[in-house]
C-alpha cells in the first residue's frame, strides 16, 4: 500500500512537472512572436504545410458530414413534420460545432502528427542542438512560425469548411430528397445569426493553438532514438484530439 502512494505520488509530481513545463513551453513563444527577428519565409512555408495542403481532406470531410447530416437529419425531422428545418439544423450544427471540431480533428492528423515527427526527427539527429550552438534560437526558427500559421489557418479552413459542409446538405436536401432549395436557404438565413460564426471562429482559433501548441511541444521534447519520435507524435496526436473536445465543451457552455 505505501508503494502505491509513493508511486501515485510520483506519477502527480511528474505530471504536474510536465504541465508547467508545456506553459512555460507556450509563453516562450508568444514572447517570441512579439520580438524581432521575424521568420516570414518560414511563417509561409507552414501557411502552405498546414493550411493548402489540408484544403483536400477538409473539403472531403466537409460535403459527406454535411451529407449524412443532411440525410439522417430529414429522416429525423420528417416524424414530426418539420422538413423545413432541415437547412437551420445542418447549418447551425456545421457552423457552431461540426466545422470547427472536424477541422480540428483532421489538421491534428494530417498537419499536427506531420509537425511532432519532423521536429523529434530534428531533435534526435542533433539539428536542434546545432541551431542553439549557432546562436540562432530553435523556438524562434522551428516552433513559432508552425504556432502562428495554425492560429491563421485553421479559421480559415473552419470557414471553408462550413460553407462546402451546407453545399452538401443542399445536395441531399434539394437534389436527392426533392426539399425546395428556397425553403433549405431561408431557413438559413433566418436561424443563422453572427453569434453563431463568430463561435466558431473562437472554437477554431483555439483549437489552431491547441493543435501547435501540444505537437510542436511533444516533438521539441522527444526522447532520442525511433521510438522516442513514434511515442512524441502518437501522444501529440492523442492528446490535441482529446484537448480538442474538451476544450469545444467549455467554449460551448460559455458562448452558448
Amino acid at each position: 500500500m505505501i508503494d502505491f502512494i509513493q508511486k501515485l505520488g510520483f506519477q502527480t509530481l511528474d505530471l504536474i512537472r510536465e504541465v508547467g513545463r508545456m506553459f512555460l513551453f507556450l509563453m516562450d513563444v508568444f514572447f517570441s512572436m512579439l520580438t524581432p527577428p521575424y521568420r516570414w519565409n518560414n511563417f509561409l512555408k507552414q501557411i502552405h504545410f498546414i493550411g493548402i495542403r489540408s484544403l483536400f481532406v477538409i473539403a472531403l470531410t466537409a460535403i459527406f458530414a454535411g451529407m449524412v447530416l443532411a440525410l439522417q437529419g430529414y429522416y429525423t425531422l420528417s416524424r414530426f413534420g418539420s422538413e423545413a428545418l432541415l437547412g437551420p439544423a445542418v447549418a447551425l450544427s456545421i457552423i457552431r460545432e461540426l466545422g470547427p471540431v472536424l477541422s480540428g480533428l483532421m489538421v491534428t492528423g494530417r498537419a499536427g502528427s506531420a509537425l511532432a515527427a519532423e521536429l523529434g526527427i530534428m531533435r534526435i539527429r542533433e539539428q536542434i542542438d546545432a541551431l542553439d550552438v549557432m546562436g540562432i534560437s530553435p523556438l524562434k526558427y522551428l516552433v513559432t512560425p508552425r504556432v502562428e500559421a495554425g492560429l491563421i489557418v485553421l479559421p480559415l479552413l473552419t470557414l471553408l469548411f462550413d460553407v462546402i459542409g451546407i453545399w452538401g446538405g443542399y445536395l441531399v436536401a434539394v437534389r436527392l430528397l426533392g426539399m425546395s432549395g428556397g425553403t433549405y436557404f431561408g431557413g438559413i438565413e433566418s436561424a443563422v445569426e453572427m453569434h453563431d460564426i463568430v463561435t466558431g471562429i473562437i472554437k477554431s482559433f483555439c483549437f489552431g493553438l491547441i493543435i501547435t501548441w501540444i505537437c510542436t511541444y511533444k516533438g521539441y521534447f522527444a526522447r532520442r532514438g525511433a521510438e522516442g519520435v513514434s511515442h512524441a507524435t502518437t501522444s501529440a496526436v492523442v492528446m490535441s484530439s482529446v484537448l480538442i473536445l474538451v476544450c469545444d465543451y467549455f467554449i460551448t457552455s460559455i458562448l452558448l
